[in-house]
């Protein structure tokens, strides 16, 4: 316990209010949360203020907070991505580590690293923050564009080479010498295989229809998803792999089902606000004197990773016949390394293969890259305009009928998502279908969604008030928004996160009576069906239509 509080409560208090304060600033100066809270770390770590020591309380936290990342990773393993992007993903995404950790040992070693703490240095520089590239293409409304869905996919597929190079860590870290260590990779690969099947069976057996049950409840659905996560991070850790592994299995075993994206918004705020401890932690363990020696790597470093990292995926993509638009504002996106370079880090620190200084490096490489690419890609079309006239090598003639090619994918495309899918809005559905009309539907009742599923259109499980849930919906392809919910809370709802998102379509909504449909009219709505007026209207218009 450090003195300087009476207990952990009001050390907590005192980490939250300072955090709040801090990130506030740091949203004003548009920096990622990540580089505030590490800079609360700082300030109140033993290096300046010295009010907040390491302690179990924080640590606990800060697993829960990583293995929570990793469960939300694996949850939005995104298979449709990889599917229509499977090639460029790969050769972006391979070939930018491979390029990366390569260059980066070598520039590693030249600063003098042994060649251990040179591997782990070039391989924490080859990781960019899912997270953060995720945050601002979604405020850019860029998900969805061609260089987006490239980057989405290229990320995917670092994800998944961590989670590999965190499982040879481990096995690396259990092993005394040549032979000890060819029996914990033979020993891992078969656990390994063992895990992974039976979570496969698990996934085709038993996992979606237990979710068909907890669903009818989403406070269970939730407490289910956290439990699972965490559960499965244990057992991983005991299975001799690590608990972030096992945290990211889970997420994936749960990522076919339908219920993903309803999941995966509500554990947003959760995970963001248990990472805090891990950046915290992180930031309170950093001595300032160690990291004013390791500036000057830092900056050459954190050159290369802001310089070379876009270079490489602009040659690729300007190979692979993509325009150097496309290359560049995709190459952008990995001009920094992540939080899983710092969970790395901090990996390789338990296993003794790293010191404190090299951490201190990594995250000091962190602190400045993600700075910079943040503003990087915040501007990425003024700085295209003003460096395109050099561009030129990395573009092929074909590039423009590829790109069109791509471009003009109608996979996931639609012409109306209609939330609700009751009585009145399945009759919407089928009316829309059978006009030829490409429909989403979306309800919070499980049996709702398998029941309009088999109707054959698309459906998703979630909730019109969630932002995060319409955060994930394609809403920049759909002219037209429809709710066929007579909620009027509900109803406000969702246009209150329509107008967040700067959705461009037109939005309809369903209302009980003409004082809420006024309301709803005045809050943004297109037009607002009153399903019983309505109805009485067009029978009197049939009566009449019929005498005459």
């Amino acid at each position: 316990m450090n003195p300087v509080f009476d207990d952990v409560f009001t050390e907590m208090a005192v980490l939250f209010l300072l955090a709040a304060a801090v990130g506030a600033i740091g949203v004003r100066l548009r920096q990622p949360l990540i580089v505030a809270f590490i800079a609360v770390g700082i300030l109140v770590g033993p290096s300046v203020l010295g009010w907040v020591s390491a302690n179990d309380q924080v640590d606990l936290l800060a697993k829960l907070g990583i293995a929570l990342l990793l469960f939300v990773v694996g949850l939005k393993l995104d298979l449709h991505i990889i599917r229509t992007m499977g090639p460029v993903a790969l050769a972006t995404g391979l070939g930018q580590v491979l390029f990366t950790s390569v260059i980066g040992y070598f520039i590693a070693i030249s600063l003098g690293m042994n060649p251990v703490t040179a591997l782990y240095v070039a391989v924490a520089l080859t990781f960019s923050s899912t997270i953060i590239i995720v945050k601002l293409l979604s405020d850019k409304r860029e998900v969805d564009a061609l260089h987006g869905r490239i980057a989405i996919g290229f990320l995917i597929v670092q994800d998944i080479v961590v989670v590999l190079v965190m499982i040879g860590l481990t096995a690396l870290g259990e092993a005394t010498d040549t032979a000890t260590l060819g029996r914990e990779a033979a020993a891992v690969f078969v656990k390994g295989s063992l895990f992974i099947i039976a979570i496969g069976l698990l996934m085709r057996y038993a996992l979606t229809p237990l979710l068909h049950q907890l669903a009818r409840s989403r406070e269970l659905l939730v407490l289910f998803a956290i439990a699972w996560a965490v559960a499965l991070g244990a057992l991983g850790s005991h299975l001799g792999f690590s608990k972030e592994v096992g945290a990211f299995l889970a997420g994936v075993s749960l990522a076919s089902t339908p219920y993903r994206e309803a999941i995966g918004a509500r554990l947003v705020s959760l995970r963001d606000f248990l990472l805090l401890f891990f950046f915290i932690d992180l930031g309170a363990g950093l001595e300032l004197a160690t990291l004013g020696a390791q500036v000057v790597p830092a900056i050459v470093l954190s050159l290369f990773v802001l310089i070379g990292n876009p270079l490489i995926v602009m040659v690729i993509l300007g190979l692979m016949g993509y325009r150097k638009r496309t290359g560049f504002l995709a190459g952008l996106t990995v001009a920094q390394i992540s939080e899983f370079s710092l969970i790395l880090g901090a990996l390789g620190l338990s296993l003794g293969h790293i010191s404190d200084d090299t951490l201190g490096l990594i995250t000091l490489v962190g602190l400045i890259t993600i700075s910079a690419s943040t503003y990087m890609i915040l501007y990425s079309h003024h700085l295209y305009e003003w460096i395109a006239p050099w561009l030129g090598i990395f573009e092929r003639k074909q590039s423009v009928q590829k790109e069109k090619e791509q471009s003009t994918d109608e996979n996931g495309r639609f012409d109306v998502i209609l939330f609700g899918l009751g009585r009145f809005g399945s009759g919407i559905a089928r009316e829309l279908l059978r006009r030829g009309y490409r429909v989403l539907g979306v309800d919070f009742d499980p049996e709702l969604v398998r029941q309009q599923e088999r109707s054959g259109y698309a459906t998703r499980y979630g909730d019109a008030e969630d932002p995060e849930f319409l955060a994930s919906l394609p809403l920049e392809q759909a002219p037209w928004i429809l709710s066929s919910v007579r909620e009027k809370d509900i109803n406000l709802a969702l246009l209150q996160g329509l107008r967040t998102f700067d959705y461009k379509g037109c939005a309809v909504v369903t209302a009980h009576n003409t004082t809420d449909a006024r309301q709803l009219k005045q809050a943004g709505a297109a037009s607002v069906f009153i399903p019983y007026t309505d109805a009485a209207t067009e029978a009197v218009d049939k009566l009449f239509g019929a005498k005459d």
